[in-house]
């Protein structure tokens, strides 16, 4: 009976292996794309803070800075991925 769900979940374990690894890479390939953009977005709200008049809106900015460093939507991304590989394993260990 082992067997019969081993064969039966052998497509889905392929598909959803073959899925985490590509999300893994364009994981990779977006947080260095993201990492570059939150540091541009930092230095102008630094620029901002401390040129012009408007801290709000320099805040603003930083907490946009934040979001799309490795530490905000990158790691959001990275746990979803584990959560889906450990998924992956479940299937595999039936």
């Amino acid at each position: 009976m082992r067997i019969l769900f081993k064969i039966l979940l052998f497509p889905i374990t392929l598909m959803l292996t073959v899925l985490v690894l590509f999300c893994q890479f364009v994981c990779l390939i977006g947080t260095t794309l993201l990492s570059i953009l939150a540091f541009l977005i930092a230095v102008i709200a630094l620029g901002i803070l401390l040129f012009s008049g408007q801290p709000a809106e320099g805040f603003k900015y930083l907490i946009i800075a934040f979001c799309i460093s490795p530490y905000g939507i990158p790691m959001l991304a990275a746990w979803l991925l584990s959560k889906a590989e450990a998924f992956n394993e479940l299937l595999k260990s039936v």
